[in-house]
């Protein structure tokens, strides 16, 4: 028995991390993690399926609402604004307050009455606006389909969790949008009230879990309980999303523990590195240097093994174009490509012409 139970022990300790997403269960309809750095789905439930996402939908309205305007610009809210349902910032129609005030409005208020202002501000009307945010869903090859920017109830307003996580994560690549969605709590004037609003983050994340970056709450009867969350430690960041989630903030926990558990960051480069010298065939430079065109990062199992592969020609043909594709290079673990980008030229290099190369052996005798 005391054989058995050492042996047990054991197994318990030494079974792979990696076998542990196999029993990772959530009570959600839908339910992804992603690592941030590359996009790979780390966890995932039913992530594909799609279901009503309530407010979540604002992450989109606030990332077209900063890629179109400017934080200082005057909105104004108009009658339809002033006149939805639901979650509001209470504002009067005719109001008008700066962009960046109504984001915050947005997102830490869930105001649909400035989702709707800010939809009419930058396109002219609610419906023209969901057009957009369709449009960008689908550059992003997140599958999501937007009928209205704030997230009431709607026939065909839906979202897998896998395409909220998509926009959650091109959303915080925008250093606007991380600083609104981290704020806890934000205090914006109230036109003609003698005190201002305040406004409180309903994403109890930011208190309660360390490393927490953002997130947005989103409840209707039909969509229940939808949580699109991030949380950084240690330069790893992971971007969550759960649908329907009576156990909303304790899910978005359990499931970070996860990631943070299982994963940690392999950096190979920054953006603009030097990996190699590329030899040049008739140039006017010997060599261009191949650089890294994004940043190669991304999320690998703890005590996995990691593999950081590049292809590049072993010469060029002059001329070289500054921005060219050279090559590529990869992460890899456990044989899988988890994470790539492209190698481009650092310069031009122009092809040496006959006078030029005549001219160059001339120095080289003149001066030999």
């Amino acid at each position: 028995m005391k054989r058995f139970l050492v042996v047990l022990c054991l197994f318990i300790l030494f079974v792979p991390a990696a076998r542990a997403s196999e029993n990772l269960t959530v009570a959600a309809k839908g339910a992804v993690l992603i690592d941030g750095a590359s996009g790979r789905v780390l966890f995932g439930q039913n992530e594909n399926a799609q279901y009503p996402m309530a407010s979540t939908t604002k992450v989109m309205t606030t990332l077209l609402a900063l890629e179109r305007s400017q934080p200082d610009e005057a909105v104004t809210a108009g009658k339809n604004a002033a006149g939805v349902t639901g979650t509001s910032m209470y504002l009067s129609e005719g109001e008008t307050l700066s962009m960046e005030h109504m984001l915050y409005g947005l997102m830490l208020r869930s105001g649909n009455d400035a989702a709707v202002a800010v939809a009419e501000h930058i396109a002219g009307s609610a419906p023209a606006f969901a057009e957009l945010m369709n449009a960008r869903a689908a550059e992003l090859d997140a599958d999501a389909h937007f009928v209205n920017p704030h997230g009431l109830d709607a026939d065909g307003h839906r979202t897998s969790a896998l395409g909220l996580a998509r926009i959650m994560r091109e959303a915080m690549k925008n250093p606007a949008f991380r600083a609104i969605t981290a704020t806890k709590r934000k205090v914006v004037p109230w036109v003609g009230n003698e005190y201002s609003r305040v406004l409180e983050n309903k994403n109890r994340l930011l208190t309660t879990y360390e490393g927490a970056t953002g997130g947005k709450t989103g409840f209707t009867n039909k969509a229940g309980r939808c949580l699109v969350f991030s949380a950084e430690r240690e330069g790893l960041e992971l971007i969550g999303a759960v649908l329907n989630c009576p156990t909303w903030f304790d899910t978005a926990t359990v499931m970070l523990d996860y990631g943070f558990d299982h994963f940690r960051l392999e950096r190979a480069w920054d953006a603009d590195a030097v990996i190699r010298a590329v030899p040049v065939v008739n140039g006017t430079a010997e060599v261009v240097n191949a650089v890294a065109a994004q940043s190669l990062q991304a999320a690998v199992p703890i005590g996995g093994s990691v593999d950081v592969a590049v292809s590049l020609p072993a010469t060029l043909d002059a001329p070289v174009r500054r921005g060219d594709v050279l090559g590529t290079a990869s992460i890899k673990t456990g044989g899988d490509m988890i994470a790539t980008c492209d190698l481009v030229a650092a310069s031009d290099v122009e092809k040496v012409s006959l006078r030029a190369a005549f001219a160059r052996l001339l120095r080289q005798w003149l001066f030999w």
